[in-house]
């Protein structure tokens, strides 16, 4: 009768033919909501004194360095 992927393209457009009139009013409150976003996190930046930084420090080899995501080896600790 019916594959698996004939059902998910039917449940697709019978969606999409459904969401079309709630379609602009998602939109424009998904931008709301970013724009509540970016202004929440400026005020906090604002508050707290200037950006923090993105990754704490950790201790190693008795001082304290940045630890990035991708880590670059030390020369010194060879």
């Amino acid at each position: 009768m019916f594959g698996i992927g004939e059902l998910t393209i039917l449940l697709l457009v019978i969606v999409a033919v459904l969401a079309v009139k709630r379609l602009p009013d998602l939109v424009r409150s998904a931008g709301k909501a970013a724009r509540i976003l970016k202004s929440e996190k400026q005020a906090l930046k604002e508050e707290s004194g200037g950006p923090s930084q993105p990754w704490p420090p950790r201790l190693r080899g008795g001082r304290t360095q940045r630890v990035a995501y991708k880590q670059i080896p030390d020369p010194q600790n060879r």
